[in-house]
């Protein structure tokens, strides 16, 4: 396809609405998911720094008794 202007790029052709709207959808979905899985690493991340300090606490006490 060939545009003359930059509206008409936009408007593509009477479809616009649908093709930038699925960019927007896809680009809202991708970063909803780096958020979800960035959520889900610090979730992880405080429950295994949780459970190994209980870990090496209960080692240590283990240890020394």
């Amino acid at each position: 396809m060939n545009w003359s202007s930059w509206t008409e790029f936009f408007a593509m052709g009477g479809y616009g609405l649908y093709v930038w709207g699925s960019y927007v959808v896809t680009f809202i979905c991708i970063l909803g998911e780096i958020f979800i899985i960035s959520n889900r690493r610090r979730t992880l991340e405080r429950q295994y720094g949780l459970t190994n300090g209980l870990n090496n606490k209960e080692t240590k006490n283990e240890t020394t008794s």
